[in-house]
């Protein structure tokens, strides 16, 4: 009898514990996107118990339709383009810039009958982009470069074609556009289908390659130091996973994110176009904002300078614990 109590006793207590580790992993609510470059990000989640997080993933269109559930108080970290995050600091939207997660991402594709093969030829031609995203800011670089003038009315030299990221595709197919900005992987699905072939990939503007930023909001930031810490420590660890093993990147973003709906070609063109990173710089987000100021993406009043909200300190002491675990042997890079 005593036996039986005391094990009962033992298990009852092992449940407890148990159950005090669930209860005491934190929890954070992530705002995404899906694009095959933002799998690394979704993949936070599967390992962040690793860290004694639990993420809770909502995914949005675009990046800018994040920006009211932050201020909300509905989202703590999300994943969108630089500029996005620029025009909603500019907007009052409480968030820092932490880390960066891709580059690239995007292409300037037209129809294969379209006579489109350099950006000079999109003259007199209708071509989508996404309103203040990337790719509009981008786009307009690469029109500006080669002397073209732009409007969403007709009389000028382009007409541009707001559109979300997801029609954009049946559009071209379609034949009511002529060309598009578009995003990964969309832009290879056009490719290897068959109804779109690349013009340019635009990255020989004043902007470079597009960066994509991880923010946090300043009370997450400021409130919870230890908790940001972990889940920028889950972040590059997610990232270096992805970018040390493909396969594993390319089974997680199709079967999980796309359900099947994109081929491993489709991926392996994407993220060719658009590598796993986590870096960031100040310059970057920077010459980004002056770049939105001079061609009015995001109609911003007061825009912010990026010293002020771009905060590195996270990422790099996450990259330097991931450092020291990689000379350990275990991979895992634990809470400081």
């Amino acid at each position: 009898m005593f036996r039986k109590t005391l094990l009962a006793a033992t298990a009852f207590a092992a449940a407890a514990l148990a159950a005090q580790g669930a209860s005491a992993a934190d929890l954070v609510r992530l705002g995404n996107l899906k694009f095959a470059h933002y799998g690394a990000v979704s993949y936070m989640k599967e390992i962040a118990g690793k860290y004694d997080l639990k993420i809770e993933e909502r995914v949005f269109p675009k990046g800018i339709d994040i920006l009211p559930a932050i201020v909300a108080g509905e989202i703590d970290v999300a994943a969108s383009a630089v500029d996005a995050a620029i025009a909603g600091r500019a907007s009052g939207v409480p968030i820092y810039a932490v880390a960066g997660f891709a580059k690239g991402g995007a292409r300037i594709v037209a129809k294969p009958d379209a006579g489109i093969k350099t950006v000079a030829d999109l003259k007199g031609k209708k071509v989508a982009t996404p309103r203040g995203g990337a790719q509009e800011l981008i786009l307009l670089a690469e029109l500006a470069k080669h002397g073209l003038s732009w409007s969403d009315r007709s009389g000028k030299d382009v007409q541009i074609v707001y559109m979300a990221y997801a029609d954009m595709n049946q559009a071209l197919l379609a034949g009511s556009i002529d060309a598009m900005s578009q995003s990964e992987p969309q832009s290879s699905q056009a490719i290897n289908k068959g109804f779109g072939v690349e013009v340019v990939k635009p990255y020989d503007t004043e902007l470079g390659e597009p960066v994509r930023s991880l923010v946090i909001t300043e009370d997450f930031y400021k409130k919870k130091p230890d908790v940001a810490q972990r889940l920028v420590n889950c972040f590059v660890e997610a990232t270096a996973t992805f970018i040390a093993n493909p396969d594993l990147a390319e089974k997680y973003v199709r079967e999980q994110m796309f359900k099947g709906q994109i081929s491993s070609q489709d991926f392996k063109d994407a993220i060719g176009n658009s590598p796993y990173s986590y870096d960031l710089s100040i310059h970057h987000v920077q010459v980004t904002t002056d770049m939105m100021q001079k061609f009015g993406v995001g109609r911003m009043d007061n825009p912010p300078k990026a010293a002020d909200w771009v905060k590195l300190d996270l990422l790099e002491k996450a990259k330097a614990t991931k450092a020291a675990a990689n000379d350990a042997g275990t991979g895992t890079v634990k809470a400081n």
